[in-house]
């Protein structure tokens, strides 16, 4: 599985964890590429004071060793100028290793 990890430091994005206490995760790569629209998924949005705002929805490719499913509700991605939150994360085995966490994940609109 070290192939995959090599992978997403060459070609994917640099990204960091984050939690509201200042808390910051080293940075790592990871793949994120936004949801195909289907029957409507994902198609909300969010009234803001300056207008309505939609949401983009993402899938996101990470390594095991930054478990996203352990760290609880109040974390975000963050990529650049751009913030995520995690609606769902699981780990994805390879026989009994873990190979890759698959989440989707949502910008967060301020």
């Amino acid at each position: 599985m070290n192939e995959l990890k090599q992978m997403m430091e060459r070609f994917g994005r640099q990204v960091f964890l984050c939690l509201p206490d200042g808390w910051q995760s080293e940075q790592f790569g990871a793949f994120i590429q936004p949801l195909r629209y289907k029957n409507k998924m994902y198609l909300g949005g969010v009234n803001t004071p300056i207008g309505f705002n939609r949401e983009g929805y993402y899938l996101f490719l990470g390594p095991p060793e930054h478990d996203i499913t352990k760290l609880g509700r109040d974390m975000w991605i963050q990529c650049g100028g751009e913030r995520y939150t995690i609606d769902r994360a699981e780990v994805v085995y390879f026989g009994e290793n873990p190979s890759h966490i698959w989440a989707t994940i949502r910008s967060m609109v301020e």
